[in-house]
């Protein structure tokens, strides 16, 4: 198991395949949040995957999908293992690694033997009329830290600079470990809500019963230029947040201006119009009262289905705009009389109607009268619950950290052997990312300046080839 963990072809398949996850969960649309709040609410969304879905795929495809947890990808009880072995993997190759790299950079050997400073070596140097002082003067000059052993008649210095850099990739690997556990912590602990608010209404965030439960109002809306032009130059809500019956928070918020309380960020999404209307049985007592928020479009004009409470007639309600520029709700009653073969329901449609502002009127075949007293507007708000969030800055900041001693500061060591006849080999060996030539160079450059008159050093020569 160790072992399994422990590879890199392991590592590669796992994020592969969480890849594939990841472009299954992009490509097909996702169930929101709110679905998962009650049966209701994930019926009602599966109905709306079916009828996007079903002509393309059919409906045994979409069915089997809905088993795989493919519309809920990022919150699959798959995915979720996946992050999990992919965050043990990760550890474990941490830890296999961590004795390793400790060693690279703890044990220091100053003496290395003779054939490790052949000059005919890539990277290495031979001079004469330096001594061992001015050797580890003009290293530490440069950064180094340097250390110092007499043996074989010789004196052994050695430079080290960043010798520890070699640990910071285990910083990189904290960063990729709480990515991983945000995504983990947020997928299964957070939270995101669709939430349509007519202006004046009130929606809980949460549901019925939770502790501290979370209740907007939308206090007013606003969007400059829509009623004129037909595209607003801005818009925003006046948003209060209640809990526990008291008032904790109110602002005005717009597109990049969100409201953070209470645990949630309630970001401006968009919005519709909402007409407001009164439907009363045949003794005129109310069955609703208050704005109908329009959030589909049918023949590019705002849409919705609305169900009659303690009726079994539903309304399709559909807004248009007459010539001289006046609202007209278009109001088509219909009731489910049985079941199609698919499954789907049979529905008869009963008589429309046509309202303007402060029109009432009731439809052939209903008890019930639809009035229209005017036109208000609701709003689209995203609440979402990010307790990941934290996780996030900080492995992101591992992250960059890590790379950034990584790669800015690499390691780079010198290994100069100063024998008793003025001899001077060095051997210099860096990270691959390191220009050495220009960097050894000037480590060069100041030792031929600190060197003391002596004779010339023989190289030596490489061997005559036969030809």
């Amino acid at each position: 198991m160790w072992g399994l963990l422990t590879s890199v072809n392991f590592a590669v398949v796992q994020i592969i395949v969480l890849s594939l996850f990841a472009v299954v969960g992009m490509t097909l649309r996702q169930l929101p949040g709110f679905a998962f709040r009650s049966s209701t609410d994930y019926a009602n969304e599966m109905t709306k995957l079916h009828s996007q879905y079903d002509p393309v795929l059919g409906t045994g495809v979409v069915d089997a999908l809905e088993r795989l947890q493919l519309w809920h990808v990022f919150s699959s009880t798959w995915f979720s293992i996946g992050l999990v072995v992919l965050i043990l993997s990760i550890v474990a190759c941490t830890l296999d690694r961590t004795p390793r790299l400790w060693r690279q950079s703890a044990d220091i050997r100053v003496v290395q033997p003779d054939p490790f400073f052949d000059p005919m070596l890539p990277d290495r140097a031979l001079m004469a009329g330096v001594a061992a002082p001015d050797v580890a003067a003009v290293l530490r000059r440069h950064r180094f830290v340097v250390r110092s052993e007499v043996a074989n008649g010789a004196t052994y210095v050695y430079g080290d600079r960043n010798r520890w850099v070699k640990l910071a990739t285990l910083v990189s690997h904290l960063g990729l470990v709480l990515f991983l556990v945000a995504a983990a912590v947020t997928s299964r602990l957070g939270d995101e809500q669709g939430l349509v608010v007519a202006e004046g209404e009130s929606l809980t965030v949460q549901p019925i019963g939770t502790p501290g439960l979370l209740l907007v109002r939308n206090l007013g809306f606003d969007a400059p230029g829509f009623l004129e032009t037909g595209q607003a130059s801005d818009f925003t809500t006046r948003l209060a947040v209640f809990q526990d019956g008291q008032q904790i928070a109110e602002k005005t918020i717009r597109v990049n201006d969100p409201l953070t309380v209470g645990g949630y960020t309630f970001h401006q999404n968009g919005f519709g119009p909402a007409p407001d209307v009164v439907i009363r049985d045949a003794d005129g007592r109310p069955l609703w009262t208050g704005p109908i928020p329009m959030t589909d479009e049918a023949a590019g004009f705002p849409f919705t289905e609305f169900a009659v409470p303690g009726r079994d007639v539903a309304l399709q309600l559909l807004l248009q705009r007459q010539g001289d520029g006046t609202g007209v709700l278009l109001v088509l009653p219909f009731r489910a009389v049985g079941t199609n073969a698919d499954g789907s329901p049979q529905i008869a449609g009963l008589e429309p109607l046509a309202l303007t502002r402060g029109e009432s009127d009731t439809a052939a075949g209903t008890d019930f009268s639809v009035e229209l007293r005017g036109f208000q507007d609701f709003t689209l708000l995203i609440a979402k619950r990010d307790p990941g969030q934290g996780l996030v800055w900080l492995a992101a900041g591992c992250l960059v950290v890590g790379l950034l001693i990584t790669f800015w500061m690499p390691r780079r060591r010198v290994w100069a052997k100063v024998s008793g006849d003025g001899r001077v080999a060095l051997t210099v060996r860096a990270d691959r990312y390191v220009d050495v030539t220009r960097e050894f160079g000037a480590v060069l450059d100041d030792l031929v300046k600190a060197r003391h008159a002596s004779p010339p050093v023989a190289m030596p020569q490489p061997p005559p080839v036969d030809r």
